[in-house]
């Protein structure tokens, strides 16, 4: 079960790396303007197609497999 362990925990480090990586690549959140008007603007109906979109979606499915990955490392059978 030590190999097991080693290459989840090589896994772990790539998720974590990525994570850090994909969270700093993405925009800051502050309303701006567009808060004022309303806030239903092209962009906030197509934000999910766009590359903000993209990284959004990213970030959950790394922070995901981060959390499976640090329950599972923290057993003790493996």
């Amino acid at each position: 079960m030590g190999i097991l362990r080693i290459i989840l925990t090589i896994v772990f480090v790539l998720v974590s790396l990525g994570l850090t990586v994909i969270v700093l690549m993405q925009e800051g959140k502050s309303a701006g303007l567009g808060a004022i008007a309303g806030g239903n603007s092209f962009w906030e109906q197509n934000k999910n197609r766009s590359t903000e979109g993209k990284l959004v979606l990213a970030t959950k499915i790394l922070a995901a497999a981060f959390i499976v990955l640090a329950l599972l490392l923290n057993m003790s059978f493996i």
